[in-house]
């Protein structure tokens, strides 16, 4: 347990089947505030039986992991890191986060990226980590640069926010 800027005590563990709901719950309130992420609230259907197949998949593969954060035994955030099957692409994976509104701000973030961090270079298969952000999300772009992660290249206009706003994608990346 460690206490949060509000002084909420949180804990951080792995991810079970049993967090599916909740962790659905939390990617639905962020997609649809649609703000920085690239799915808008029309194109997302993943159903709870989906969900609970991503996660153990996740927890199946000794590159990949999910870790949840929970206040008061209660699911408030999440994040997970992925990888993919080519050999030479092994050693390195992307990882997403996702935090229930209401508990942004207050450290969480730091603590499953915190989390993250220390299972990645306890892991010797993984050597990179990488991420991607929306360079309108200066906040995000903030922690991230906070804990060494560094601009590795960027997709110019990738992103289009409306009919005459874009933004672009910024690539990021830590070795472990």
């Amino acid at each position: 347990m460690v206490p949060a800027k509000n002084g909420e005590q949180v804990s951080i563990r792995k991810a079970e089947l049993a967090d599916a709901q909740v962790v659905l719950n939390i990617q639905w309130q962020t997609i649809l505030e649609n703000d920085y992420l690239i799915t808008v609230p029309e194109e997302f259907n993943q159903t709870i039986p989906q969900q609970r197949d991503w996660i153990q998949k996740l927890l199946d593969n000794k590159r990949e992991t999910m870790m949840v954060a929970e206040v008061d035994s209660i699911v408030v955030g999440w994040i997970v890191f992925q990888t993919r099957n080519p050999k030479r692409l092994a050693h390195a994976g992307t990882f997403g986060m996702m935090i229930a509104q209401e508990y942004r701000g207050i450290g969480i973030g730091k603590m499953l990226i915190n989390a993250l961090l220390d299972w990645a270079e306890k892991n010797p298969l993984i050597e990179k980590v990488s991420l991607w952000v929306i360079s309108t999300n200066q906040r995000a772009i903030a922690l991230y640069e906070s804990f060494g992660f560094k601009e590795e290249g960027r997709k110019v206009r990738e992103i289009k926010l409306d009919k005459t706003k874009y933004a672009d994608v910024i690539l990021m990346y830590r070795f472990v």
